[in-house]
């Protein structure tokens, strides 16, 4: 029972769940307030959302083997991604 905890994708995994609790736990705030839009809750969610992103890809769709050019556009557009994303919620919460 102990050998499937030591493989790197039970542990990956393990993590990838770990975020996802977190990530709602702090998106959810406990249910205490009506919904009220925050900036730090909107950008560690996304931030978190990213990493499992670039964990997802690189681990269970097994990226960290492919040629560098593959690895490095991926990163390149998961940037461009957040960017966009913190960048359109930035502006729109101006308006």
């Amino acid at each position: 029972m102990i050998a499937p905890l030591k493989t790197r994708l039970s542990l990956v995994w393990l993590a990838l769940s770990a975020i996802t609790v977190i990530s709602w736990w702090i998106g959810s705030k406990h249910g205490q307030q009506a919904f009220v839009s925050s900036a730090a809750i909107t950008y560690s969610v996304i931030l978190m959302a990213a990493l499992k992103i670039r964990v997802i890809v690189s681990e269970f769709m097994e990226v960290r083997h492919a040629p560098p050019l593959l690895r490095h556009l991926m990163d390149a557009w998961l940037a461009f991604l957040v960017i966009s994303l913190l960048g359109l919620y930035s502006i729109g919460a101006r308006f």
